[in-house]
């Protein structure tokens, strides 16, 4: 069984116990389990699995982009800068509609990430870990103006929503903005090759004939389409970005269009898988995902660092 396979049934089991695993009793209790089913767990599931494709996703992008594999949209200040044009839309116009405030999240989003890749271009290479200490501090700051901001406008509230990835308020009707993240994936898809020409480095890709600049606007904008999107919808979710598309890598290699459809499903299950523990932990109370996932992805990348060193070592 290939590991295409694998994943696919993974992923119907992650599925199938989704839709089973909730406060309510699907098969009894004198609910309507098909309304249940349309109005609830079908459109949390899959609000999960493509919150974590696109975040994984996402990831590749942004490590082939600046060439560090320790390097996630968290780290860029991406999900930060959404969360401030979401706090400007919703001072300059509280009725606004959800295409709006997805439009403002999504530009602010796309500075952000622009203003990490030009931070990041003047910072030395020598030590892969310094990027991403940079781009710590960085999303700090910003995400420092986006708090000052929401305490000035007695909106703090909306920061603590934003910061915590969870799926419990998912209902048909408010996560469709998600399917975005589908067509983001065929285009990405459709790039996979000048995306893995940006992990050259930006001489040795414009000697292959690559639009470098072109290329690289194109990345940032499928990562902060992808990230405005999920914190919109769902909150933030740490660790996805940088866990994914590493053990993706170390098992399959660095082939980015062979890899993209794997990096999606392995994204979406765990993330999936996260929010499945989440409900069971403390049944009939939930744990949020992005809580569940804090505690496995830093572990996953605690195993990533050793596993590196010792190659390195070897």
């Amino acid at each position: 069984m290939s590991d295409t396979h694998r994943g696919l049934a993974v992923l119907v089991l992650l599925s199938a116990a989704s839709l089973a695993v909730g406060a309510a009793d699907l098969w009894g209790g004198g609910l309507d389990t098909g309304l249940l089913l349309a109005v609830s767990r079908v459109p949390r599931t899959c609000a999960a699995l493509l919150a974590g494709a696109g975040l994984a996703l996402a990831g590749v992008v942004i490590q082939q982009t600046v060439q560090n594999r320790l390097v996630e949209p968290g780290l860029t200040g991406t999900p930060e800068a959404a969360m401030i044009g979401l706090l400007g839309v919703t001072l300059a116009a509280p009725g606004a509609a959800l295409p709006i405030k997805m439009g403002a999240a999504s530009a602010a989003a796309l500075a952000g990430t622009a203003g990490f890749f030009l931070l990041a271009r003047h910072v030395p290479r020598r030590d892969p870990m310094l990027l991403p200490l940079v781009g710590l501090i960085y999303a700090g700051i910003l995400g420092a103006t986006a708090l000052w901001i929401a305490w000035s406008a007695d909106l703090v509230q909306f920061i603590g929503i934003w910061q915590t990835g969870e799926f419990s308020g998912v209902l048909r009707g408010r996560y469709e903005f998600l399917w975005l993240i589908a067509a983001l994936a065929v285009a990405l898809y459709l790039l996979a090759d000048r995306i893995t020409l940006l992990g050259l480095g930006e001489d040795r890709a414009r000697s292959l004939g690559l639009d470098y600049r072109g290329t690289v606007l194109a990345g940032l904008a499928i990562v902060a389409l992808s990230v405005a999107v999920v914190v919109v919808t769902v909150g933030a979710m740490p660790f996805v970005g940088l866990v994914v598309p590493n053990i993706v890598s170390r098992f399959r290699g660095d082939n980015l269009r062979r890899n993209l459809p794997l990096v999606a499903m392995l994204g979406g299950s765990l993330v999936l898988g996260a929010d499945v523990i989440g409900r069971l932990v403390r049944w009939p109370y939930e744990i949020p995902a992005a809580t569940v996932f804090s505690i496995v992805g830093a572990a996953l990348f605690l195993w990533l660092l050793n596993a590196k060193g010792g190659r390195l070592r070897g």
